[in-house]
């Protein structure tokens, strides 16, 4: 359980090496992902054309449950990005975690704040960038003191709120689902007892973890639109 983060130093910053090198993964099985699905279209869809497709037009159904189509059809590829991306980090840790060195280098990469933390400021930097292009300048700041001025504190506070909460949701729940599994793999190489009796639970938190991985890669996309809508909304 002991296990630090494989960190350098270079030109005065710090780098968390398994953290560079499991984005990096990550980014590469959606970029495969999309190049497998999209290489040979058909009329009829099948194979991975076919998911990549139902990603699509579920990702379609979650912005338009929060804006109209018009307004929120630039944001789809956005959704896309994110969910895939998501999704994907969440279960890289599931298979197994590898440690060497007394270092942990294969884990998933939202089981780590800084990550979680700053794709959550990248999507609220985002929703702020959409406002003031949507809005313009001054119906993007008169959107802070609508429908009362002395709301502008609470606003701000919320503003804070909503990125640290995006970020820190996403990674206590895979965080606390990797250490499970690192008890429960820990008594499984115990003794002969401690591996039956630990099987099953392993298999059935995993399952459970996929789960959750994929809610929590659900409600990031969800929250994204949620407050994209709310900046845009001239209605705010």
């Amino acid at each position: 359980m002991e296990h630090k983060a494989p960190v350098v130093e270079f030109l005065g910053l710090y780098f968390n090496l398994s953290n560079i090198m499991m984005i990096t993964i990550s980014s590469l099985i959606v970029f495969i992902i999309a190049v497998v699905s999209t290489r040979k279209l058909a009329l009829r869809p099948t194979g991975m054309q076919n998911f990549l497709e139902w990603v699509m037009d579920f990702v379609k159904d979650i912005i338009k449950s929060n804006m109209d189509w018009k307004t929120g059809g630039s944001f789809h590829i956005l959704g896309i990005t994110l969910i895939m991306y998501i999704f994907v980090s969440n279960m890289l840790g599931l298979p197994f975690l590898v440690n060497y060195g007394h270092y942990s280098w294969w884990k998933s990469p939202t089981s780590d704040p800084i990550i979680t933390l700053t794709l959550a400021i990248m999507v609220v930097g985002l929703t702020h960038y959409y406002g003031v292009k949507q809005r313009g300048v001054g119906g993007y700041f008169h959107s802070f003191i609508e429908p009362m001025w002395f709301l502008l504190p609470i606003k701000l506070i919320e503003e804070f709120a909503n990125t640290l909460t995006l970020g820190l949701r996403l990674y206590g729940n895979i965080y606390a689902g990797e250490i499970l599994l690192s008890l429960l793999a820990s008594s499984l190489a115990t003794n002969v007892g401690g591996t039956i009796a630990a099987i099953i639970p392993t298999l059935l938190w995993q399952a459970f973890s996929i789960f959750v991985g994929t809610i929590q890669a659900y409600i990031f996309t969800m929250l994204t639109m949620v407050y994209l809508s709310h900046k845009i909304s001239h209605e705010a």
